[in-house]
């Protein structure tokens, strides 16, 4: 029995056909433009590897691969999608990179090319594609932090010098965690309260608003009003110069107002195209959601890497010795091990799916916005934050499990999955912390407009949710034809096989039609009460309203898995892609089957069944462990390491076999 199998070769390509999806050619692109030196370098100090990033990112930006995500108008080739999978590639290889891309181009450069004028974008953006503008992304406030809406800093315009003047009012108004603000940057993008001044002399406040105001001259030296300060060393990303910014009486001119959302003439007027400031800005987020999408995208990649270092590891390291053999048995023939990673596998292929999904749906509608009302477009914007919290959500879990799998080898720095681990950790809070992502995912269940709840206190919140409810989740569904197709297959719930493609689904969908239910029901005490009580209320329901939202990104999930098994054309590998798919489902029937046997929604027998079936497809599944790993399009040089390559493990000398045999498999 040999345990070292390259994978098959034309397989893998079937599937990483599937996994590439749309933009293939920029998935290309960037793994040509991939080079070793681009891994996370181990052992740097601080600023030496902060300047290996910034030497890293000149490198990309000399590749033309900035241009992808910016209109042709502004000096780009008008690829969103392109933009987005190259960023998501980037995770492969160092974290630290990929962040400072997204800060500069994705954030930075986001902010300008979606919220500025013609010639803000003509004035900024070419430097900012050829790095010869580095920015920041000054938005979080160290007191407020997920609260954007009410944070503190104001730009105050003085109709006296047509100028804004920028001011840190409070020290829990500093700009704190920003991204290129201790070393790199040179302008930020700050977002503040905007205040203009009344015919009575008194201030007028129209919400958060974006400006452009420099920070540093070419020297690197503060400019007067600005001070920034560095954070130091992280708990990773440590390529990445996070730092503290504060403004005192800091003044740019008018211009600087980035005004798609919000205007002030010269003569200190204040015009908007949207009246509500709620609306307003939840519009000006929504045009932001690029960076949200780039997170999840990479820690998927960053995820995946992970599962493929572990699954090589698993197939070449031996623990005791077999019985009958007398030889050393490979790590993933035990079932324990198979249960650790294939479950993982299967949900890498699944969110890589959702995340070609959500990409493809970014992309149209920064090309055609006028297809999007207001309600397909508030659904991409929830999306956009769920599969964001989900996936950040598995790849640290993932990575953590990787490390364990590979024993003593995984937790050296030299095997990268420790350096993989501390980087990935902030993923879960940045560009919108986990929870509360998840939670606006389930206010989204409720209202089905998420902005509504932007302009409504507890009160109003749980009024509009009693009336919206009921009926939220099926009416998404039925939006998909593949769903519905699912839905109608449907003949005897009671006794369908758990691998029937539409039981799956409808599992899925009335665990999360029950969780909304729930939640209605609960804040249906808070009618007629006061603020403080309807907050009680609402506070006492967010466990049911996060559950809510995750277990709706399951169906979510699920179901662009699904859609993609269905387009394969190559049987095998769609069959391949259907066994993937069905451990994807029976991994959350089993995480969950309390819930589902609470709610009589299985038999304990039936859930026996769906451990059991898991249990199968993971032995099954890890006999085309490698080709499923290997259909990640990783580059190779990424392998190179100890525990793969030398005396970190045993050497096995058999002849590589397309697949390996498992223990177990007729079990």
């Amino acid at each position: 029995m040999t345990t070292t199998g390259a994978g098959d070769a034309v397989l893998a390509a079937s599937l990483q056909k599937v996994l590439d999806g749309t933009w293939a050619d920029a998935r290309e692109f960037t793994r040509e433009a991939m080079t070793p030196d681009m891994l996370n370098p181990i052992g740097l100090g601080m600023e030496e590897h902060r300047d290996h990033v910034l030497a890293q990112l000149q490198r990309l930006a000399d590749s033309g691969m900035p241009k992808l995500g910016f209109r042709e108008e502004d000096g780009g080739t008008g690829d969103t999608g392109g933009a987005l999978t190259s960023f998501e590639m980037l995770g492969h290889l160092d974290l630290s990179l990929m962040v400072k891309a997204g800060v500069q181009w994705g954030l930075f450069g986001g902010a300008i090319a979606n919220l500025g004028d013609s010639e803000t974008r003509k004035k900024y953006l070419p430097d900012v594609m050829s790095l010869d503008l580095l920015g920041c992304f000054a938005m979080t406030e160290v007191g407020g932090g997920s609260d954007v809406q009410n944070l503190e800093t104001t730009a105050t315009f003085d109709r006296e010098t047509g100028e804004f003047v920028v001011n840190t009012p409070t020290p829990s108004a500093e700009k704190a965690y920003i991204g290129n603000a201790a070393r790199d940057g040179r302008m930020a993008a700050v977002f503040a309260q905007l205040i203009t001044t009344a015919d009575d002399g008194g201030e007028l406040r129209h919400g958060v608003h974006c400006l452009l105001v420099p920070i540093r001259d070419e020297a690197g030296n503060d400019l007067p009003g600005v001070r920034t300060s560095d954070h130091g060393p992280k708990g990773g990303l440590a390529g990445v110069d996070n730092g503290k910014i504060w403004f005192d009486d800091v003044r740019v001119p008018r211009e600087a107002l980035l005004d798609r959302f919000g205007a002030v003439d010269a003569d200190g007027e204040y015009s908007s195209p949207i009246d509500s400031v709620g609306a307003r800005f939840f519009t000006m987020l929504g045009t932001l959601i690029r960076g949200r999408v780039s997170v999840g995208a990479a820690a998927g990649a960053s995820a995946r890497t992970a599962l493929a270092l572990a699954v090589r590891y698993s197939l070449v390291r031996r623990q005791f010795d077999h019985p009958e053999t007398g030889k050393g048995i490979p790590l993933l023939e035990y079932r324990e091990h198979q249960r650790r990673l294939m479950p993982r596998v299967a949900r890498a292929y699944a969110f890589a799916c959702a995340q070609n999904a959500i990409i493809l749906e970014l992309d149209e509608f920064e090309k055609n916005p006028e297809a999007f009302d207001e309600v397909r477009r508030r659904e991409m914007e929830t999306h956009a934050a769920g599969i964001k919290a989900s996936v950040t959500a598995f790849a640290n879990d993932t990575i953590i499990e990787a490390r364990l799998a590979c024993g003593g080898a995984g937790y050296m720095a030299e095997n990268l999955l420790t350096e993989m681990r501390k980087d990935c950790d902030v993923f879960s809070t940045f560009e919108g912390d986990n929870v509360v992502l998840t939670q606006l995912v389930g206010k989204e269940l409720l209202s089905s407009y998420a902005a509504d709840f932007g302009d409504m206190d507890q009160r109003e919140t749980v009024a509009f949710a009693l009336s919206t409810a009921v009926d939220v989740v099926q009416e998404k569904a039925r939006a998909s034809t593949l769903w519905q197709k699912l839905v109608d297959a449907v003949t005897d719930r009671e006794h369908t096989d758990l691998l029937d493609r539409g039981n799956q689904l409808q599992l899925l969908v009335d665990r999360e039609e029950h969780l909304l239910e729930t939640v209605a029901r609960r804040l249906r005490k808070a009618q007629g009460q006061d603020g403080s009580a309807a907050f009680k209320v609402f506070n006492s329901a967010q466990d049911h309203l996060l559950q809510a939202g995750r277990a709706h990104m399951d169906s979510w999930v699920f179901a662009r898995f699904a859609e993609a098994v269905e387009a394969c054309e190559d049987p095998e590998a769609r069959e391949v892609l259907g066994m993937l798919c069905d451990l994807y489902v029976l991994d959350i029937v089993d995480g969950d089957k309390g819930w589902f046997l609470e709610h009589n929604r299985l038999t304990t027998e039936r859930t026996k069944a769906a451990t059991a079936a898991r249990n199968r497809l993971c032995t099954k599944l890890a006999g085309r462990a490698r080709t499923l790993v290997d259909a990640f399009a990783i580059p190779e040089f990424v392998f190179s390491v100890p525990m793969l390559t030398d005396g970190g493990v045993d050497a096995i000398t058999d002849e590589p076999s397309d697949e390996h045999e498992v223990v177990g498999l007729a079990d």
